[in-house]
């Protein structure tokens, strides 16, 4: 946002201070300036001349000699100008003066370039004639400056001989160029900067005094019919009439206004247009009303591949989200972004319909960005606007077009617009602010700030009144930033945190995640992060039933794409896509794990609700290792995040996406905690793995509940143990955790441990058959066992052994 300093001067008359002080004390109040510039820096001793005679130069063809009248004196000064006539008046620098550079298209100067009275090819030049980018500005903003020539002020604008010529130009001022944050959309006005100025600087604050001298014999809403066909996208549409237009050029005054602000003056219909968005931040936009057909406008949605030309003469191709604006029979303008060719302001304009909208913000951003155009209304419109505002700011284009006598208002406006929701309010706590800022400010004080920013106040109920065009202001906090602010941030003292002091830690959950990162990375696993959004298709290439509760995924309302728009339900594919990679660049011996999170809906879909969120570990590898590593790495895992407990392998886990007979679920206390396996060849080749795939999955929410990390000592042992040693005939069904349940059960107390220290099958046990061996440690830890002990305790678990078809081996 770049603003004059002059205009802000105009609604904050007593303001009064350096550049410097502005740039400090409007930054420290919260609007932030970027840097400023002097136009008129490095531009001294230049008048106003008139040229009385041109001659030839006697020894050089490119040159002409002028005698050029200041006032004060008669000047000779030779130029290679070539569009000087005699009777122009122009721009001076005498002997000793200074200008900006930019000379033959040259770049602007540091310190300028000073002028000194010489000779030219021996001929005596007092001075020099001045073109507009020496002056420090460009045919951009002065249209009406030759190219590579001297500036020759319009004859009916000519100022008096000898004058200020850069006081004619309206180059005394300073711009200001701000940073402003998308939250105060205010600021993106002269206006609501000035508002700012006046609080920081504690001055009167006199925004235009708006009254519409109107023609009672002519009524807008006789003339005009607006429908909006898309109030999604258009909350408020306003139009006026003006009749008797006349197309002219703008008074000086706003030429320097919107010069100043770095736009170019037009012509006076299109100047107030501009003039009123800069100064309300009001996109507004002008057509011709006698070529708007049926003497109507409709908002609604293009049609998708319907085209349309701007008023840049271009093209532009559409679908059914762009906003436009339509007459009874065809389309006039893109909502909010430019106007149509066919219905633009010509010179023989008569009757002129204006209009003032509140347009949706994203909507404006997101068509603006498909049609590849970004306009300066655009980037308004698609910060989100007041609603309020566009009324005030198409009454201040119709008052501005009678004081400048090119047109002349209808009377009323149509207002089609949607329930304007009701300002906010927020409970004025002043001893919560006190607490926020560290003051001790009363609340007759911080009421005053607020006054100042023309925000109200109801004494009643004790509740600040937020006007419309502050959007940002919603809850206590914010008052409290408005308190600092003006205040003055450098007038609140330093003190300590009055909170009282917590211990530092991390939660139960992160201490799981670290230990288990711990384990994974000393057996060589690297971390791998996939994405949380997942395909459909996912699904079938794990092999998942259509009624498996994995399917049962929350759709994202406005997905990356077709494969990110689910929230995952299982972290198996993330990690088999990473290893996929992996073996797709001949990585070998890959191992990888994540800690991630799963999204399981509370009930049916859509969701209502907030789904459940669990964090899953998730670990693989191909290459070196087999099922048996993986348990290990698995075991070690439920070992350091306190799972005491047996732990119980269920073969029969008939997970679709693994091995059929190399694959278990994982049980902690008759509890499904997570599974492990090989992974499908069928499945791994999907993922483009030709080698044996492993991974585990575990639920890390359900470890947590049944994890303990408490710490008990137990002493050294001060009697002796006993060891026995049995070999077992067993049946293939039979898995290892179903005979240490047996162990377990049947040992008692006495037992110690146990080691399972030998399988074998083959031919030497018999079909259908496996050789286990396992070493029984028993202790008692308050005297020395008896053997008869020992052996009653393992009577009890061959007993058991026998119930499960397992016989003793010779």
């Amino acid at each position: 946002m770049v603003t004059s300093l002059d205009w802000i001067k105009k609604y904050v008359p007593g303001l009064s201070c350096t550049d410097q002080e502005y740039f400090d004390k409007m930054t420290m109040s919260g609007t932030k300036v970027e840097g400023w510039k002097r136009l008129d820096h490095n531009l001294e001793k230049i008048v106003v001349g008139r040229v009385e005679e041109i001659t030839k130069h006697p020894d050089a063809d490119h040159l002409l000699v002028c005698k050029v009248n200041i006032g004060s004196e008669m000047l000779q000064i030779c130029t290679s100008a070539a569009n000087l006539k005699v009777g122009d008046v122009v721009p001076v620098c005498t002997d000793g003066g200074r200008v900006a550079g930019g000379h033959d298209g040259g770049p602007m100067l540091e310190n300028g370039i000073k002028i000194k009275a010489g000779k030219m090819r021996g001929v005596d030049s007092q001075g020099m004639m001045c073109g507009i980018e020496e002056l420090g500005s460009s045919r951009n903003l002065y249209p009406e400056a030759p190219e590579n020539g001297i500036y020759v002020f319009p004859k009916d604008k000519e100022p008096e001989l000898g004058s200020d010529a850069v006081e004619a130009l309206g180059m005394h001022d300073t711009v200001f160029d701000y940073e402003i944050t998308s939250n105060r959309v205010d600021c993106y006005s002269m206006i609501g900067i000035a508002r700012e100025a006046a609080a920081t600087f504690d001055k009167p604050f006199t925004p235009p005094v708006v009254t519409v001298k109107e023609n009672p014999a002519v009524k807008t809403a006789d003339l005009i019919k607006v429908t909006i066909e898309a109030p999604d996208l258009c909350s408020r549409y306003i139009a006026r009439v003006c009749t008797d237009v006349k197309i002219a050029p703008s008074p000086e005054w706003m030429q320097k206004c919107l010069r100043n602000s770095g736009i170019r003056p037009i012509n006076n219909l299109v100047d107030i247009t501009n003039y009123v968005m800069l100064e309300y931040g009001q996109p507004m936009h002008a057509y011709d009303y006698d070529t708007l057909a049926g003497a109507e406008i409709r908002v609604r949605r293009a049609k998708d591949g319907e085209t349309f030309t701007t008023l840049d003469d271009q093209e532009r191709k559409l679908d059914h989200d762009v906003l436009m604006i339509c007459d009874g029979e065809k389309e006039v303008g893109l909502a909010g972004i430019m106007g149509g060719e066919n219905s633009m302001i010509t010179d023989h304009v008569k009757t002129v319909l204006f209009e003032a909208a509140t347009f949706d913000g994203t909507n404006i951003r997101k068509s603006s960005k498909r049609i590849g155009l970004r306009t300066d209304a655009s980037g308004i419109f698609e910060k989100g606007l007041d609603p309020r505002n566009a009324e005030e700011a198409i009454n201040r284009a119709c008052q501005l077009m009678v004081e400048l006598g090119c047109g002349t208002p209808a009377e009323g406006m149509v207002d089609v617009k949607q329930p304007i929701p009701d300002l906010r309010r927020i409970k004025f706590e002043p001893e919560k602010i006190n607490a926020y800022l560290g003051t001790d400010l009363s609340a007759e004080e911080m009421l005053t700030i607020f006054r100042k920013e023309q925000l109200g106040y109801d004494e009643e109920t004790k509740e600040i009144v937020v006007p419309s065009f502050r959007q940002d202001l919603k809850q206590m906090c914010d008052m409290a930033e408005e308190v600092a602010r003006f205040h003055g941030y450098d007038n609140i003292p330093s003190t300590l945190p009055k909170s009282s002091s917590t211990r530092g830690g991390i939660t139960p959950m992160m201490r799981l995640q670290n230990k288990a990162a711990e384990i994974m990375l000393s057996y060589g696993y690297s971390q791998s992060e996939t994405f949380s959004f997942e395909s459909p298709k996912v699904f079938d290439t794990l092999r998942l039933p259509q009624d498996a509760p994995e399917r049962k995924a929350i759709r994202i309302s406005n997905p990356l794409g077709d494969d990110f728009s689910i929230m995952r339900t299982m972290t198996l594919n993330g990690l088999l896509t990473s290893l996929g990679t992996n073996f797709a660049r001949r990585n070998k011996d890959v191992k990888l794990y994540e800690i991630g999170k799963v999204y399981l809906p509370k009930g049916e879909l859509p969701i209502t609700d907030y789904p459940d969120e669990h964090y899953m570990l998730s670990f693989g590898f191909y290459g070196d290792g087999d099922f048996f590593t993986l348990k290990g790495a698995l075991e070690d895992v439920l070992d350091a995040e306190g799972l005491k407990k047996k732990r119980v392998y269920n073969a029969d886990a008939k997970r679709p996406y693994l091995h059929p007979g190399r694959q278990a679920n994982v049980f902690y206390e008759d509890e499904l905690i997570g599974f492990l396996g090989e992974v499908h060849p069928d499945v791994a080749k999907t993922y483009g793995i030709t080698d044996r795939v492993y991974v585990a999955v575990v639920n890390l929410a359900k470890i947590l509940a049944k994890a303990s990390f408490a710490h008990h000592y137990s002493g050294i042992a001060n009697y002796p143990s006993m060891s026995r040693d049995i070999s077992m005939l067993v049946p293939k069904n039979v898995t290892a955790g179903e005979i240490e349940a047996v162990i377990e059960q049947r040992g008692g107390k006495i037992l110690e441990s146990y080691r399972l220290f030998d399988i074998y099958e083959g031919a030497q046990v018999g079909l259908g058959f496996k050789s286990m061996a396992y070493s029984l440690t028993f202790r008692h830890k308050d005297r020395t066992l008896e053997a008869e002990e020992v052996d009653k305790a393992m009577k009890k678990i061959l007993n058991g052994l026998k119930d499960l078809g397992i016989e003793l081996r010779a």
